[in-house]
């Protein structure tokens, strides 16, 4: 029986990083929307898997012994879109009370599937099995208890662990058999066991391995009404821990198991739209995913609409896509990130940080307070520039010049015909169509000395353009595309770059037609964060105009090409929609970890086991600190979703009690039972402590 739930080595699992095995690889198509094949799961008479849409679901923020609550609130989850409503369940009184809220449902004619969340309490999943259609367990902590130690296992006191395991968690296997309750084994980052982190570390394969183990479990007892998921608060770590978790059970001979996604505690508002986004979009790119969550510091009611708007992209994908041809050689590792190799281009590229360009050709640069949405602010006294931490690297103008000297940390892009008739070509640069450059490099026009924009599409990547790309210090592409299937056919580009050796920067431009205003964060987010993700892109530009190119370079190249935000714009004054923009940018860049330029929130989306009031004190914590550049605070309702869950936070502040807020430093808890009405000023300290603190006033607007 150990044999069985041993794990194989770890080099049979990722292959080599410099060249993972595309013939083992997560998708089955890198430029193909397809997605993945997996058994069915029955819950209720809901059931999940690659034969049925993919499901909505979300998480009551009542207190479990709070019937009449969990009911209504669970009542205005399912007419928001919620198809599994998840209940809190901490210990065996709300595992008990699950049945009287079930009942209410069921005598209400809500017939939903009811999902109990267990943590750290085996009796109270065992009870929940007997009720509710589903259970959701944390490998993490169900059989364990987190001390944050080290421990140098033998082989020999590893198996003997894994059998210490699988004799607590075999009860529930059981009873899940007998009952026909469907399972989530959901293995959450933040919350990895002593024993994986002591042996895998704090990364993807520890994740994977902390799921697989109990699986294994599971299909011992031939037990096969299982999902799984791979949670995290940093996207980067929870889509490398999904593809991976993909590829071992194909591996390992599993089953292929349906997928509940989600990226956890990704806060509020829009940053926490474009987290979720970032994640879950790229995963669903790749045909990967069963069940979305979103999990938003705000009402539950509200992540359904959000979910719903992710998926619905994928609705017809597959048939609105424009053919794309195979990628043969997949130059990235796909489970461990590292940044496309580039070479500098003026401050494009290298090691510099992905530059945002900002698309003024429909708004005349004409007077200083044009600027103030992407954060470049002029002063008349003193007569000096200040630029806040979302200010703009360059602005697109098109064929209209700006009508005055920009400040310093401004660049301006200019159509590559009003380009040449102007006197000051040293501080401006253009932007060619491909087919302009090749003219002007064939017949050796003069460019820009330092910086060239090149624009370009998969299509446009003749052996021509290749090749004089590959001999020009000056070049930067910007590259875009019309194809539904937006982010896998860039990635195409960005493979084909790599096969050829050209380590050309480039920029990614992303723009849509009639798309909503809510929708913009999680559109945008997928699109250019999918790419982000896997090191790829120097820059990035969304564009509100109905054309990147003006006048007579503008090249048709399909129906959605170059089309603006004719709902953003439509609603909101261009000054306004250049704002939304510039900050979804910045948004797009943090979330990805490739730029960070403000305050990151990692708060928890709620829960039965909340102990303040979530909503309120992270606006209250967002409102004292939100000028702390870089600063991460993780905001935890509870124990659970305490120093685990908060992970990749330098700081957190976590409920233990009734008005009672534990302090931490990264993990380490530094200050016990404080008093709620005296949290934040200690945790303000606690940053001045370690000199990380900077006062509002010395912060540029």
């Amino acid at each position: 029986m150990l044999d069985s739930l041993l794990s194989p080595s770890l080099s049979a699992v990722t292959g080599t990083p410099e060249q993972p095995d595309v013939s083992i690889l997560y998708t089955s198509s890198l430029t193909q929307y397809i997605r993945r094949k997996t058994i069915t799961v029955n819950i209720g008479d809901v059931p999940m898997g690659s034969d049925y849409p993919i499901r909505v679901q979300s998480m009551t923020t009542i207190d479990t012994m709070d019937t009449k609550g969990s009911v209504e609130q669970a009542i205005r989850m399912i007419e928001a879109g919620c198809e599994y409503v998840r209940i809190t369940a901490p210990s065996v009184k709300e595992a008990q009370n699950l049945e009287n809220i079930r009942k209410e449902l069921r005598a209400r004619g809500y017939t939903t599937p009811l999902v109990a969340d267990i943590h750290f309490t085996p009796n109270a999943a065992e009870l929940a099995a007997r009720i509710v259609e589903k259970v959701r367990i944390n490998p993490g902590n169900y059989a364990d208890r987190k001390r944050f130690e080290f421990i140098d296992y033998t082989d020999e006191a590893y198996a003997a662990e894994l059998e210490r395991i699988r004799a607590k968690f075999l009860p529930l296997v059981r009873i899940c058999k007998e009952y026909g309750t469907a399972m989530r084994i959901g293995t959450n980052h933040g919350s990895l066991s002593d024993r994986i982190l002591s042996r895998y570390g704090d990364t993807p394969v520890g994740m994977v391995e902390s799921a697989l183990e109990f699986l294994r479990i599971c299909e011992a007892e031939n037990y096969y009404n299982t999902t799984l998921s791979m949670k995290s608060s940093n996207p980067q770590v929870m889509v490398q821990a999904y593809r991976l978790l993909v590829q071992r059970l194909d591996q390992e001979g599993l089953k292929p198991y349906p997928l509940h996604l989600g990226v956890t505690e990704a806060g509020e508002a829009e940053d926490g739209r474009i987290k979720s986004a970032l994640g879950i979009g790229t995963l669903l790119e790749d045909g990967i995913g069963d069940t979305v969550r979103v999990s938003l510091t705000e009402e539950p009611e509200r992540e359904a609409p959000v979910a719903k708007a992710l998926i619905d992209r994928y609705t017809n994908r597959a048939a609105s896509s424009k053919p794309v041809s195979a990628i043969t050689k997949y130059p990235i590792n796909p489970f461990k990130y590292s940044r496309r190799t580039t070479h500098e281009v003026a401050n494009f590229g290298g090691q510099n940080v992905p530059r945002v360009i900002a698309d003024f050709s429909r708004i005349p640069v004409t007077d200083h307070n044009t600027l103030n949405p992407i954060g470049h602010f002029y002063l008349p006294v003193p007569d000096k520039w200040r630029m806040n931490d979302l200010g703009a690297d360059y602005i697109y103008t098109g064929s209209h010049p700006a009508q005055f000297m920009l400040p310093n940390g401004l660049k301006q892009l200019l159509d590559y015909a009003v380009w040449q008739t102007i006197s000051d070509q040293l501080n401006t640069y253009p932007l060619l169509t491909s087919d302009a450059y090749l003219s002007a490099r064939a017949n050796q026009v003069p460019l820009q000395d330092r910086l060239n924009f090149v624009r370009s599409s998969l299509t446009d990547l003749s052996e021509e353009l290749l090749n004089t790309l590959q001999s020009d210090p000056t070049a930067v592409l910007l590259v875009s595309t019309d194809n539904a299937h937006a982010m896998p056919e860039l990635r195409r580009l960005f493979v084909e770059l790599i096969n050829r050796e050209l380590t050309i920067p480039v920029v990614i431009l992303r723009s849509y037609p009639s798309v909503p205003e809510e929708d913009l964060p999680l559109y945008a987010a997928t699109d250019v964060g999918g790419l982000l993700i896997d090191g790829l892109g120097d820059g990035i530009m969304l564009s509100s105009g109905t054309s990147v190119l003006s006048g007579s370079q503008t090249r048709q190249t399909g129906t959605n090409e170059n089309v603006g935000f004719e709902n953003l714009t439509a609603q909101t004054s261009e000054p306004g929609a250049l704002k939304i923009l510039n900050s979804l940018s910045f948004g797009i860049l943090q979330a990805a970890r490739t730029r960070i330029t403000k305050t990151e929130y990692i708060s928890c989306p709620s829960c039965g086991r909340t102990l303040f009031d979530l909503q309120e004190t992270t606006a209250h914590i967002r409102q004292r600190t939100d000028h702390l550049k870089g600063v991460k605070i993780g905001i935890m309702g509870c124990i659970v979703n305490g120093p685990g869950e908060m992970a990749d936070a330098d700081y957190g502040y976590v409920g233990i009690g009734r008005d009672k807020i534990a302090l931490y430093r990264g993990q380490q808890v530094i200050k016990k039972s404080v008093p709620a009405d005296r949290a934040v000023d200690e945790l303000i300290d606690l940053i001045r402590e370690d000199s990380r603190w900077i006062e509002p006033s010395l912060v540029t607007e």
